[in-house]
């Protein structure tokens, strides 16, 4: 048995300091995961308090089909989207680094006109995923910025593997044909495009 599923069964008994080792586990975590669907810090550390407290309020009844971290994840996901709701906040600032989304651009730049560029473009994938569905955009920011697999994914949203698959393809493209109509960005060969969407 690991550490941390320790502290999750003594949590689950009502250990409070097993708790306080789960979020120093995961905070940093699960902050990173708020502040991109979040639109300023205020509202993603809300969030992540949210989901700390239903993590503890819901840990008697964690069954553990899931990971914790995966739990946590859906349980962040809800609060984030629960908060954008309640204050009418349905277009959400996200902030994705351009890498992760290997948007195929230099990773080495040096001229100060190489780093406008760059800082544009990382402008424009942020509004492109402004205009992507929350539902988009939720399954894509786990994937590509938490690293986590599909079928986490599914398990954190609540949907089967083919419908996050698809989602996440959908969110891909209407990000790459946002930044294709701008003209900031330019597209990959097939082959390529063909292994990074096969990615598991």
């Amino acid at each position: 048995m690991t550490q941390e599923q320790k502290w999750v069964d003594a949590a689950r008994e009502g250990d409070q300091e097993a708790f306080e080792e789960l979020v120093r586990l995961y905070e940093k975590r699960v902050l990173a995961l708020t502040r991109r669907m979040c639109r300023n810090p205020e509202d993603a550390a809300e969030a992540a308090q949210e989901a700390f407290f239903a993590a503890w309020q819901g840990l008697k009844s964690f069954r553990g089909d899931s990971s914790f971290s995966t739990w946590l994840y859906r349980l962040a996901s809800n609060a984030c989207v629960d908060l954008l709701r309640r204050e009418g906040k349905r277009q959400a600032a996200v902030s994705l680094d351009d890498e992760d989304l290997n948007l195929d651009f230099p990773a080495s730049l040096s001229s100060p006109q190489e780093e406008v560029e760059r800082r544009e473009l990382r402008e424009q994938i942020e509004a492109g995923l402004r205009a992507l569905p929350p539902s988009l955009r939720e399954a894509l920011i786990l994937r590509e910025m938490q690293q986590l697999r599909y079928d986490e994914i599914g398990e954190a949203l609540g949907l089967d593997i083919g419908t996050v698959k698809s989602r996440i393809s959908r969110g891909r493209k209407k990000l790459r044909a946002f930044l294709l109509a701008g003209g900031n960005f330019s597209p990959s060969p097939p082959s390529k495009e063909t292994g990074r969407e096969g990615r598991t």
